[in-house]
This record gives structure tokens, C-alpha cells and sequence, in this order.
């Protein structure tokens, strides 16, 4: 069977989303079901691990149907199955482990390992063909990377956050300033009505690594704001919000334009849960075209920002055409490199 017709079915269970997909040939989107659990976790200000793995638990068995039925296929049709096999929360992740492979015994179809982010990375194949080399800007809550691929499922880190990754940093300020969880999302609404009144600093911007740093950004935040306070000042939500972001990009997008000129990449990829952020979209955007105009840009759709199966079955469409499967010992990955891919 040709590789454009070929069926995946995706499972994602990383985190707080419970999620199956049905993907055609990689690029093909027949389904695409998430359940999240952002309601549950919201008055804990974060995600709780048992809740998470508690709730896939539920809902696991209800979108792999939904997830074939909305795609109109049986599972006899299938050709893979894909699943999320590190790294994430090992409870939520074993519940996704363990049905794909409940499924794979029960139908027989090969089991396909997939790396959560080499799965936000191939979220961007829905929107076009890679173009090899290329380099991948990862921001999600628990990762921030720079990430070159030379060819197909080749996976270099050319640069990484050495503390906070980009998301934590987000949420924390957010619950600092008293904003509902998630809180990337809230920063980034005020953050476009507000000024950088702060210029908060803008860590290792300019040293030579393409790795992050956003653990003293978020101390210079919640120091500025609790100094404000003691003083019984209140400072404007929107400017904090805008200052703060505006180091956290300014710092994001300085790299990747660096990184992209000096490895000689086609494309610039943007990717993970951050990669929703308006204020990182828009100046990325502006910056490759000014800087890069040779450069091809991708930028994945809002619905394929945060945790999605399709994504994971486009990373195992391509693991599947290598012949990279795993078998029924396999176990959940908390803690998967790239390099084990």
C-alpha cells in the first residue's frame, strides 16, 4: 500500500488531553478528537498528575471511537497505530500506552512509537511538505528547544532552556498576578493592550549558545510585582503582562533567527502549545521576513498548537515508512530523548 493512503490511528495522552485521530498518508487530517481537562485542573492552578491519568482513564476508550467514527473507518482499515510514548507524566502517559497497545494485539496492526515532540514538530506537515534542512522553534509548557533536522526524522537539539521552559515561565507569572490557569493564554490577552514599561531582562540574548534561560525573568517579574505591593502600588496587569512577553520573545525569536542563518535551513518551523502565543506568531513573522526572506515559515493552525493525535499520527506515518515499531513490552517513556528516537 502506497504511502498516501496509508491509515494511522493516533493516541495522545501526555499531559491533560485525551486524544485519538485518524490520519491519512501523513498529511491528511480524518479526525482529530481531543477531550480536554483544562476544567478540572483549573482550581489547582496547574495539572494535577493523578487527576490527569484519572480522567484518561474515562475518556480513552470514548475518542478512539469517536475518533473512527467521525473519520468514517473501522478499525480493520487501519494500517498503524500511533501513541505518544514519552516524554510526559508517566501516569497519563501509560494510559495511552496501554490501550494502543490493548488495540494493536486485539487487530494485529503494528505498533508505532512516537516522541510527543518530534509530534508538535510534524503538526506542520498538515500545512506543507517539509523542505529539509530545517529548523524547528519548540515552546510548550515543559519544553523550550531549537531543534535541526537535516533530513526526515532526524532530530538534533542545537539548543535548549537550561531551566524554566517558556510555558512554566507563563503560568507562573500568570498565578502571580492572580490569572486563571492556563495562563499563557491570559498573558498573551493582556499582554496585547499593554506597553513594555518594565523592559524586564532579556536572559542570554546575547551569548553565544542558542540555549534559554526564563527562570530569572520570572524572578525579576514576581520581585518587580511584590516590591510594587509592599509599596501599596498596583501596577497595570496589561503593562506586566506585555513587559514580560516581550522578553520572552524578543529572547525566542533573536535565537531562532540566528540559528536559521547559520545552519542555512529552507524552513523555520513553529511549534507546541506556545506556538498559539499572538505576540510570538506575529513577531516571528516579522523578523523572517526581514531578515530571512529565502526562508519558508510555518506556523501550525490553533487547533494544532496544543496536544492533538493527528500530530502523533503524522510523526508515525513517517516512523511507520522507516520501519520503526515497537512491541507489546513497550512501556511509557516520562523521560524520552530525542537521541532515542
Amino acid at each position: 500500500m502506497s504511502k498516501e493512503k496509508k491509515l494511522i490511528l493516533g493516541i495522545e495522552s501526555s499531559c491533560d488531553e485525551t486524544a485519538a485521530a485518524v490520519v491519512r498518508g501523513g498529511s491528511e487530517i480524518l479526525s482529530n478528537v481531543v477531550a480536554s481537562q483544562i476544567e478540572s485542573h483549573k482550581r489547582f492552578g496547574g495539572v494535577v498528575p493523578e487527576i490527569a491519568s484519572r480522567h484518561h482513564v474515562e475518556q480513552i476508550t470514548i475518542v478512539i471511537e469517536e475518533a473512527l467514527e467521525q473519520a468514517g473507518v473501522k478499525m480493520a482499515e487501519i494500517d498503524g497505530i500511533a501513541v505518544t510514548e514519552g516524554p510526559g507524566l508517566v501516569g497519563a502517559l501509560l494510559i495511552g500506552v496501554s490501550a494502543a497497545k490493548a488495540l494493536a494485539f486485539a487487530s494485529g496492526k503494528p505498533l508505532i512509537p512516537v516522541h510527543h515532540i518530534a509530534g508538535h514538530i510534524y503538526a506542520n506537515r498538515f500545512e506543507t511538505d517539509f523542505k529539509f534542512p530545517l529548523l524547528a522553534l519548540v515552546v510548550s509548557g515543559g519544553h523550550t528547544e531549537l531543534v535541526y533536522m537535516k533530513e526526515e526524522n532526524s532530530f538534533e537539539i542545537i539548543g535548549e532552556t537550561r531551566d524554566d521552559a517558556a510555558g512554566e515561565a507563563y503560568d507562573k507569572v500568570a498565578r502571580t498576578l492572580g490569572l486563571p490557569y492556563p495562563g499563557g493564554v491570559q498573558i498573551d490577552k493582556l499582554a496585547a493592550e499593554g506597553e513594555d514599561t518594565f523592559h524586564f531582562p532579556r536572559a542570554m540574548i546575547d551569548d553565544e549558545s542558542y540555549d534559554f534561560s526564563f527562570s530569572g525573568l520570572k524572578s525579576a517579574f514576581i520581585n518587580q510585582l511584590h516590591n510594587m505591593r509592599q509599596k501599596n502600588l498596583e501596577p497595570s496587569p496589561k503593562d506586566m503582562a506585555a513587559s514580560f512577553q516581550a522578553s520572552v520573545v524578543d529572547v525566542l525569536v533573536s535565537k531562532t533567527i540566528r540559528a536559521a542563518r547559520e545552519y542555512g535551513v529552507k524552513q523555520l518551523l513553529l511549534a507546541g502549545g506556545v506556538a498559539a502565543n499572538r505576540g510570538l506568531r506575529e513577531q516571528l513573522i516579522e523578523e523572517v521576513n526581514l531578515e530571512l526572506p529565502n526562508v519558508e515559515l510555518i506556523i501550525p493552525p490553533l487547533s494544532l498548537c496544543g496536544d492533538n493525535a493527528a500530530m502523533i499520527a503524522a510523526a508515525g506515518t513517517v516512523q511507520m515508512e522507516e520501519g520503526h515499531f515497537a512491541g507489546l513490552a513497550m512501556n511509557a517513556e516520562p523521560g524520552l530523548e530525542f537521541d532515542e528516537v
